[in-house]
């Protein structure tokens, strides 16, 4: 608001006789370049290489929700991991309190030692 009442105040008095000071037309930064640049035009560095990668529809720090899979022996719980074995927290109800702990390790899927869900370990690149 103020920055309009500047612009208004500076556009009149030029438009004064006797004034020196050219009346020319006042063009903003934004319009000569097209709109308000998006997100994807002013990002830099980490934030650019996560735009781009989520535009070609990967996922590179796990941002989107998983896929759902049914934990069968056809279709187990991928868990991604940069090493070879990776701790693996299982609940097998969806009241229970306690959580069963086991070591996942890589090759065929495997089965919780209490509910029989399957998990399989898949060798995951960090992205940077």
């Amino acid at each position: 608001m103020a920055g309009r009442l500047l612009l208004r105040a500076w556009t009149l008095r030029a438009l004064q006789p006797g004034c020196i000071a050219a009346a020319r037309p006042l063009h903003r930064a934004m319009s000569s370049l097209g709109g308000i640049p998006t997100d994807e035009d002013q990002a830099t560095g980490l934030e650019r290489r996560t735009l781009q990668a989520l535009k070609q529809g990967k996922d590179p720090y796990s941002i989107q929700k998983p896929k759902h899979y049914a934990g069968t022996k056809e279709d187990p719980h991928i868990v991604p991991s940069i090493g070879n074995k990776r701790l693996v927290g299982c609940l097998c109800e969806e009241d229970n309190t306690a959580i069963v702990w086991f070591w996942l390790h890589e090759g065929d899927a495997q089965r919780c030692p209490s509910c029989g869900s399957h998990y399989k370990l898949v060798h995951h690149e960090l992205p940077h």
